[in-house]
């Protein structure tokens, strides 16, 4: 009998088990995402980007990521100006997104890296051997010597490579030095910094400014320039702001104009993006930690935390990664 009632007991603890297996509701699986996701990006996101796409697509298979790079005024053109569809826009300069995208394309905006500039050149470049930080504004002036940048109505490189002129101008306390180097018999400009490239690595160049992350990623040599003028450092802010170049606007005929800052790449989703749910995976991806750490090893200080305009307008998900700026 003592052994019956025990299996009685032992059956009866079983049964209430699966009944209660039973009324509980199974666990849901992630949503699957699939479809095309366009990122439009600058040209030294270029390899970061690209990593963080390929790990992004380990996660999720079915979705197809097609990148392009370009200058960020460019790149942001494409939805403003030509219509085409686009899930994120990665920009080198997250002011572009309000000025060029608010209030009809995109009404929020994420800073997450930084950078800087410097000069990247090779072993094949005339005086490599000399060049330094203290006279590579010498250097570049002298006979035969060819130096590029990058077009400023269409990639910030542009902009702040004059910005770095105007300010090496009062930094090395050497006047006229701006219009030296403007315009100047060995100048070539090209219509984003990573067209570059291939002229440094061909020897057409001898020198071009970039920014520190796509001269490391290319394995170039560079002059790393000192922080009162590579706009890397919230300390000179002041001083970077004496610098301004005026550039292309939202419409033919209108300006705007840059005024020198730290240099702060933001990040955002198109407002008429169809599916949006795909962008918002891609950008939770590159904010964590995951992707945080793929942008710190393409020489890119990430931001942490991140921060953005206005959290109440960000999509929910992306709202832990974030504080608002002031």
């Amino acid at each position: 009998m003592k052994r019956l009632a025990i299996c009685l007991i032992a059956m009866s603890i079983l049964i209430l088990c699966l009944v209660a297996n039973c009324a509980c509701p199974a666990p849901t699986a992630e949503p699957t995402l699939e479809g095309k996701l366009q990122i439009f990006h600058a040209g030294s996101l270029t390899i970061p980007f690209a990593l963080v796409s390929e790990e992004f697509n380990k996660l999720y298979p079915d979705v197809e990521v097609l990148s392009e790079s370009a200058g960020s005024a460019t790149t942001i053109r494409k939805v403003t100006e030509l219509g085409r569809e686009c899930g994120v826009i990665g920009s080198a300069d997250y002011t572009l997104i309000p000025q060029l995208m608010f209030p009809d394309y995109a009404n929020w905006y994420i800073y997450f890296a930084r950078n800087q500039m410097c000069i990247a050149y090779t072993d094949k470049s005339q005086f490599n051997e000399e060049i330094d930080v203290d006279n590579w504004h010498e250097i570049l002036q002298r006979s035969g010597v060819k130096y590029g940048r990058s077009d400023p109505n269409q990639d910030p490189c542009g902009y702040r490579t004059l910005m770095v002129w105007q300010l090496a101008e009062d930094y090395y306390n050497v006047p006229g030095l701006y219009d030296k180097l403007y315009g100047a018999t060995g100048e070539l400009m090209r219509p984003k910094e990573v067209d570059l490239i291939a002229l440094l690595e061909s020897g057409d160049l001898d020198y071009a400014f970039e920014y520190s992350s796509v001269a490391a990623q290319h394995k170039l040599n560079y002059v790393k320039l000192p922080p009162e003028i590579n706009l890397s450092d919230e300390k000179f802010k002041d001083f970077y702001a004496t610098a301004q170049v005026e550039v292309s606007g939202k419409k033919p005929g209108e300006f705007l104009t840059q005024k020198g800052k730290p240099i702060v790449y933001g990040i955002t989703i198109p407002s008429n993006f169809p599916r949006p749910e795909i962008a918002v995976a891609w950008v939770d991806f590159l904010l964590s930690d995951e992707g945080v750490a793929i942008v710190e090893a393409s020489g890119q200080p990430p931001i942490i935390p991140a921060m953005t305009n206005d959290s109440s307008k960000l999509p929910e998900e992306l709202r832990k990664y974030v504080t608002e700026a002031s």
